[in-house]
């Protein structure tokens, strides 16, 4: 059975719904204080031995503040920075975490690769920001880049970006998460970006194309009613009524379906769609729907939606402290 506890771990770290199937690595030993329920006693770390830490860079304090910047959303979760060598490759250090959960005595053993300049890590193929602030060069790029229909706060101060395909079925079950989330943080600028999968949905190019002309011609009260319309209906995507389906969505909308179709076919559309799909794989995303909370990348639907808010409510205080409500 997959171990909640490393799938939290790997989700934390932005990887992809193949990486949450991972299972969790052996355990380490956990010493029992008689009389005392192992629950109740939380995790505890083997010694830390100095003969583990052979590279000089990162120091210990610049993993531990990268560890809370990912991790400190969690009260229940414990870790020890075990180890940070070096590697074979100049410049390249390995470092080694013990990590769990309080309730739970269990001890995962994680681990990652620093590069030379100190400002990357690699984990599982997956290249990311380290530092103690990981999440602030995505932010950047999201409060600049990001211009897609918008919901919300007119500032970018909080800003929630979602990466989203009409064909996507998981897409869809997010509509409701996405209203959610505006009415528990009015502050919040929610951002829907197109990332349509082209491998596996056919239409889903062409549903983002009719939406980027909606938002042209209608602004984003208009393409959010040709979104909910087009969700409703994502069905008949997968048919021979697509087209009707997609000018029956523009209708919803409030706006004249053969003057979207036309727009939808000229290359300034399909150009936006595809600004939009290269900004998502600049932010290396590869799945729908994937959420960016000042710019800290989460799969929205694998994470439960009381742990979302928590993430996203310490995410906003951390950046903002004192400001965030």
């Amino acid at each position: 059975m997959q171990s909640r506890l490393f799938s939290c771990i790997l989700a934390s770290f932005a990887l992809s719904a193949m990486a949450l199937a991972q299972n969790q690595p052996p355990s380490a030993p956990v010493p029992q204080t008689p009389g005392t329920p192992q629950a109740e006693q939380g995790p505890k770390f083997p010694p830390v031995e100095q003969a583990n830490f052979t590279a000089s860079s990162p120091t210990k304090a610049e993993v531990d503040a990268f560890l809370h910047a990912t991790w400190g959303y969690d009260p229940n979760r414990e870790w020890e920075v075990f180890g940070i060598q070096k590697t074979a490759a100049p410049g390249v250090a390995k470092v080694e975490v013990l990590v769990a959960e309080k309730p739970n005595p269990q001890v995962a053993n994680f681990s990652f690769f620093i590069t030379p300049d100190g400002k990357h890590l690699i984990l599982q193929e997956q290249l990311l920001d380290f530092g103690a602030h990981p999440y602030e060069n995505l932010f950047h790029s999201l409060q600049q880049r990001a211009d897609g229909p918008s919901m919300g706060s007119k500032d970018k101060k909080f800003l929630l970006v979602e990466f989203a395909d009409f064909q996507c079925p998981h897409c869809k079950e997010a509509e409701p998460v996405v209203q959610r989330l505006l009415k528990d943080f009015p502050q919040a600028h929610y951002v829907f970006e197109s990332f349509p999968l082209v491998n596996i949905h056919p239409k889903a190019f062409e549903a983002a194309t009719y939406g980027q002309c909606v938002f042209q011609q209608g602004g984003s009260d208009a393409f959010f009613k040709y979104a909910d319309s087009t969700f409703a209906g994502q069905d008949a995507l997968s048919g021979q009524g697509a087209d009707q389906a997609l000018r029956n969505s523009v209708t919803a909308a409030g706006l004249d379906p053969d003057k979207v179709a036309a727009c939808s076919a000229t290359d300034a559309a399909k150009n936006a769609v595809h600004e939009s799909m290269q900004l998502g794989l600049d932010l290396n995303v590869n799945e729908t729907p994937w959420l960016f909370v000042d710019g800290r990348g989460l799969p929205m639907l694998a994470v439960p939606y009381e742990q979302l808010k928590k993430i996203i409510a310490w995410q906003f205080e951390e950046d903002h402290a004192g400001t965030a409500k």
